[in-house]
C-alpha cells in the first residue's frame, strides 16, 4: 500500500463528505446549516489542494483543478455567510441561506468530480 495514496484519498473523501454534510437539509432552513462544518471543510479543502500540488500528471492537473474550484465556492459561500450575517448574530435568514447553500452545492459538484476522477485513476491503475 502507498501511504501517500491513502492520506490523499483520505482528504478527497473527507473534504466531499464535508461539504455533503453541510449542503444535507433545507435550502432555506439556516438551522439546519452549520457554520463550523462550513469552516471545516474550507480548511480540510486546502490541505487536499496542498497534497495534489506535488503531482505532475494529467490526472494529478484535473484534481487540483478541481480542488482549487472546490476551494473557491466554499471561500466564497463563507465570505457571504459574514457579510450577509446580522450584527446581533443569529445567522443569515432563509434567503441569504439558499445562496450560501447553493454555492456550496457548486464546490459540491466540483469536489464528486474530483472523487470520480481519483476512484477512476486508482481502478484504471495497474498493480
Amino acid at each position: 500500500m502507498n501511504f501517500e495514496r491513502i492520506v490523499f484519498g483520505f482528504f478527497i473523501i473527507l473534504t466531499l463528505s464535508l461539504n455533503s454534510a453541510f449542503v444535507a437539509g433545507g435550502v432555506e432552513t439556516p438551522p439546519h446549516h452549520n457554520v463550523w462544518i462550513l469552516t471545516f471543510a474550507i480548511i480540510v479543502n486546502l490541505v487536499a489542494i496542498g497534497l495534489k500540488l506535488g503531482d505532475r500528471s494529467q490526472t494529478g492537473a484535473l484534481l487540483l483543478a478541481s480542488g482549487l474550484v472546490a476551494g473557491l465556492l466554499l471561500i466564497t459561500a463563507r465570505v457571504v455567510w459574514i457579510v450577509v450575517e446580522p450584527v446581533g448574530g443569529g445567522g443569515p435568514g432563509p434567503g441569504e441561506m439558499a445562496n450560501i447553500v447553493s454555492i456550496a452545492r457548486g464546490a459540491l459538484v466540483a469536489n464528486i468530480v474530483a472523487t470520480v476522477i481519483l476512484v477512476g485513476d486508482t481502478l484504471l491503475s495497474r498493480r
